[in-house]
């Protein structure tokens, strides 16, 4: 079990622990001793538009100066495209400091190896000793001729805006087309925009004055009300929302209607399919039913992983398939991307439309949500006792599941920070889904 590192990297409030300057210094000279002793001689820095990134990114700086790692500094750019750059420039590993979707007041560090992939578990069980070590006898320092030294890396959203239009064909571009782009105040408030505009698009762009504050606030992946109202307003195509990190991706067609991560995996897929991908697809348990069923209409194996892109990329790396994702917007693409990159990922649903020369709106038809009903349960925690396992409850979940049959589904999930349990239905219609998942529910309660 990991003390400090969860499911993506170490996260909370700022201020409060693990969130501290004392904290990401730490941090700092422990992956400098964990990645020095790998060979690691220098670690790309780079964060999203909060004001804490700040903070963070220095006491970093000064951790890996200690333990005697160079530190080369980007400043915001979007957590895929640091996954990317230590790749390309002479650094040997990668950190983010981002919170992604969450408001101002959180941050994260997520840490990467110079592949661009995750640290392993071992690597993170490695740093955390060393993490304890330092909170339990200080840091130790190397001699000042062997000090980590810091340099400020200029060209580097330049790259990255170039690697993201190399994954759009080259004979085509996006010429004629309108789109509304809403960056989230976040860490892609000028690649992003940059992007679909040097392929072509006329675009209209949202929330990319960020202040240090207003990051995620009523924009971005997760707040689609605005991105709605400009794309029906300026008439545009389609609208693209990027969340805090730019690791989320959300897109809504020229309706206002939302287009989410399981509809934009189903068109991945789809043309991946007619491009001779022969793998299949990795979801979650929470992935719709219908992304299963409109994939196997067309032959295309699916696999459930436990909800988190971390999670998707074990189930990838275990089959060898290429293409998961989350209805959240997580996307992941392996041939294109080693992490999930929300622009790469538009990209490539552009591409896909472009070359039918349909609407986004037409293409989502080939695939049809079915209604969810989420209803969340707190139950009383006590030692030994397991609500799930309550015989009201199994029966409760055996009398829905053949009300279902096969064109339904249940899942039954427990909170990972709080006592609650999450009551998942899909069903035909909407109704039949919120009655059910009233009936398991009420007999948890």
């Amino acid at each position: 079990m990991r003390k400090y590192f969860g499911t993506d990297g170490v996260r909370g409030r700022v201020g409060e622990f693990p969130m501290t300057p004392d904290f990401a210094m730490k941090l700092g000279w422990a992956a400098g001793q964990v990645l020095g002793a790998e060979g690691v001689s220098e670690v790309l820095i780079g964060k999203d538009t909060r004001a804490s990134g700040y903070m963070l990114e220095s006491a970093m700086e000064s951790g890996f100066s200690a333990a005697g790692v160079n530190i080369a500094l980007v400043g915001p750019l979007p957590t895929p495209a640091i996954a990317y750059l230590a790749t390309t420039f002479r650094a040997n590993a990668g950190v983010v400091i981002s919170a992604s979707h969450n408001p101002f007041y959180d941050n994260g560090i997520k840490l990467f190896a110079q592949s661009g992939l995750k640290l392993t578990d071992q690597q993170e069980h490695e740093i955390e000793l060393w993490l304890d070590r330092a909170f339990e006898d200080g840091m130790t320092c190397v001699s000042s001729d062997k000090l980590g030294k810091a340099r400020r890396i200029d060209d580097a959203a330049g790259r990255y805006i170039e690697y993201c239009k190399s994954h759009f064909p080259g004979q085509q571009n996006l010429n004629g087309l309108r789109v509304v782009v809403d960056s989230a105040n976040g860490a892609a408030y000028k690649v992003g925009p940059a992007v679909y505009r040097e392929l072509g698009a006329e675009v209209i762009s949202l929330h990319d004055q960020p202040d240090g504050v207003n990051i995620n606030h009523q924009c971005g992946a997760t707040d689609l009300a605005s991105l709605r109202a400009a794309v029906i307003e300026k008439r545009a195509d389609l609208g693209i929302a990027l969340d805090g990190d730019a690791d989320r991706l959300m897109m809504v067609d020229h309706t206002g209607a939302e287009v989410d991560g399981d509809e934009l995996l189903f068109l991945m897929a789809r043309e991946a399919q007619a491009e001779g991908y022969k793998g299949g697809i990795i979801g979650t348990q929470m992935s719709n039913l219908g992304l299963e069923l409109a994939l196997a209409e067309r032959g295309i194996p699916f696999k459930r992983a436990k909800v988190g892109d971390r999670y998707v990329m074990e189930q990838l790396n275990e089959t060898g398939w290429r293409i998961g994702g989350e209805g959240s917007g997580h996307l992941l693409s392996l041939d294109h991307a080693s992490t999930g990159d929300a622009i790469i990922a538009s990209v490539r649903v552009l591409a896909s439309l472009q070359k039918r020369d349909i609407k986004l709106y037409t293409a989502k038809q080939g695939m049809r949500k079915l209604p969810q009903t989420l209803i969340n349960v707190r139950y009383q925690a006590q030692q030994g006792v397991d609500p799930l396992d309550a015989e009201a409850v199994k029966a409760a979940v055996v009398n829905v599941e053949s009300h279902l049959g096969e064109t339904g589904r249940v899942l039954l999930r427990k909170s990972g920070t709080e006592p609650l349990i999450r009551v998942m239905v899909e069903a035909e219609d909407a109704q039949m889904a919120h009655r059910c998942a009233r009936e398991i529910a009420d007999a948890l309660g």
